[in-house]
């Protein structure tokens, strides 16, 4: 199975089901600063995390393992839509032919700022890497996509034949405003509500391929961004990842255009 998954920063490697033809996606490590209100740095342990401040963030590393034929590196910066494409042909032609089996976007930024001070810059920041980033990332790799569900043996979507994992967070829930009263974040909570919203659009738009499309909560993980309000929070790094690989593993058609968490149960929306 081939599979474009993610590493946190710093090389703190967030495992995705993979066999032999898996690549690997990794954030820049870069030099540790301070913690100042507004401007926060995402936790190095976090799933599915990348750089929080965008004036800090680094291109995505895509690292080819266990591809046939030589080895290589492309690299994208998810706000530059050329960045992409090129990622993406550079991707394929590791490929050799074949396809694509799971895409996880999952570089996302946050800024701990209240209502009353955001801005149309912070907006158009984290929109710009949390929500249109994975679209343009799904738009691009939706050719290896398809031929890998087309190449996949049987009917029926799952990981192992093609998929789009958006990670998400409970924090874009409108049902369910998590967090609140710790952090407002909403140019985040925004971000990610419409992340949501894209997952189930390309649920509708790709089901046609047999390409799984869901958007995923890792949970509220003690990292250095979960804990940043001063609260312990319930789930381990471990727990986190284990809880998310299992759920990869047990997706299905039935799943597609759906809100889970890493438990597997339902976020509303």
């Amino acid at each position: 199975m081939q599979a474009l998954v993610g590493k946190c920063e710093r090389g703190e490697e967030q495992q995705a089901p993979a066999g032999p033809g898996a690549a690997e996606q990794r954030q820049h490590g870069r030099a540790r600063a301070p913690l100042r209100p507004g401007d926060r740095r995402q936790p190095r342990h976090r799933p599915g995390a990348g750089a929080a401040l965008p004036g800090h963030a680094k291109p995505t590393q895509v690292g080819l393992c266990g591809v046939p034929g030589a080895q290589g590196a492309a690299s994208a910066e998810v706000s530059d839509p050329a960045s992409i494409k090129a990622a993406a042909a550079r991707v394929g032609e590791h490929l050799e032919g074949s396809g694509l089996n799971l895409l996880i976007n999952n570089a996302a930024i946050a800024r701990i700022i209240a209502l009353q001070e955001e801005t149309l810059e912070t907006m158009r920041q984290l929109y710009t890497t949390n929500t249109i980033g994975p679209m343009l990332l799904g738009q691009a790799f939706l050719p290896l996509l398809k031929k890998a569900a087309q190449e996949s043996p049987g009917a029926g979507m799952s990981c192992s034949r093609a998929a789009i994992i958006n990670m998400s967070s409970a924090g874009g829930s409108i049902g369910n405003t998590l967090g609140w009263d710790l952090m407002q974040v909403v140019s985040y909570r925004c971000s990610k509500a419409a992340l949501n919203m894209l997952t189930k659009c390309q649920s509708l738009s790709y089901q046609e391929h047999g390409i799984l499309c869901v958007a995923l909560h890792p949970g509220w993980v003690q990292t250095d961004m979960g804990s940043a309000a001063g609260h312990q929070p319930p789930v381990t790094v471990d727990a986190s990842v284990r809880g998310m690989l299992k759920v990869l593993s047990s997706l299905s058609e039935k799943d597609t255009g759906t809100f889970l968490d890493w438990e597997g149960k339902v976020v509303p929306w």
